[in-house]
């Protein structure tokens, strides 16, 4: 399954595109796309929400892992980062492609085992859970480590429902 993971934001959007074959995780792709401040944030929503149906179409992704919104201390950087949410999230559905969405913690134990990790410690994890080079930018590692936790936790899905159609199975 080939999975896009977006870090949204209005300033920079991470993104990274991997692919998880039985249980080995391979990178394809990754990076940020950023926006610069004197734009109005209608410019700059329309940049992200086009470069990411760019990625979409060059990469074709079977499915799209999008970071929940964290509260933050800043009301206005809040709802600007909710918008940048919501353009992700759309970029996706548009695509018809299910999507999914995991907080913060959820994300950070998936890679790291630890829900409260430092930025530090995801970009780390992602280079090695992937086989980086290097370190990835820190958006982009945030994206990969989305689609990261997206992969584990399908898998997961995965065999809980077979385990749950053998029982099933058994009681008949």
């Amino acid at each position: 399954m080939r999975i896009l993971g977006i870090d949204p934001g209005s300033k920079a959007t991470g993104y990274g595109f991997i692919e998880q074959q039985g249980n080995r995780l391979i990178h394809l792709d990754n990076g940020a796309i950023f926006t610069h401040s004197k734009d109005s944030l209608a410019v700059r929503l329309q940049i992200i929400y086009q470069q990411l149906c760019l990625l979409i179409e060059k990469h074709q992704p079977e499915a799209v892992a999008v970071e929940q919104v964290f509260m933050a201390r800043n009301p206005a950087s809040a709802l600007k980062l909710g918008h940048a949410r919501g353009i992700a999230l759309l970029a996706g559905i548009n695509a018809g492609l299910p999507v999914a969405e995991y907080s913060a913690l959820q994300v950070k134990s998936a890679v790291v085992g630890y829900g409260r990790a430092g930025k530090n410690q995801v970009q780390q994890m992602t280079k090695v859970l992937l086989n980086l080079p290097e370190i990835a930018q820190e958006d982009a590692a945030d994206a990969l480590a989305v689609a990261i936790c997206h992969a584990h936790s399908h898998q997961s899905g995965h065999k809980i429902a077979a385990a749950t159609k053998n029982i099933r199975g058994k009681r008949s």
